[in-house]
């Protein structure tokens, strides 16, 4: 069963910015982490930082594209769900950060920010 067409596009989005992050050195650690607070995209490890990695996907730079739309309570969401990967795994000790990737409907717009924001 094939998935519908906006889902397969965040799939790929979401693969594109992982083969991104692990060329420039970071390794995955897990991938669409699910909980009552809602979903982390990837948890990457970067030298012993925990990166937790959201990515945004649009067809469009419309409206501030993928980018522009991580609002303050989306940030809050991303914390609230980082924070129950956190006390439900062993990481809680160590030292961690947010990043953002962006990524273009074109296929080859992609903008990585690191320490996007801070909780």
């Amino acid at each position: 069963m094939s998935r519908p067409p906006h889902l397969q596009d965040g799939a790929d989005a979401e693969q594109r910015a992982c083969a991104h992050l692990q060329a420039h050195g970071l390794r995955l650690v897990e991938r669409n982490y699910r909980c009552r607070a809602g979903e982390l995209d990837l948890i990457m490890d970067d030298g012993g930082t925990l990166v937790f990695v959201e990515v945004r996907y649009r067809r469009s730079g419309r409206y501030g594209g993928g980018l522009g739309s991580i609002d303050t309570r989306k940030q809050q969401r991303i914390v609230t769900a980082a924070t129950w990967y956190l006390t439900s795994t062993d990481n809680h000790r160590r030292p961690c950060r947010f990043d953002v990737v962006g990524v273009g409907a074109d296929g080859d717009g992609l903008e990585w920010i690191p320490d996007a924001f801070r909780p």
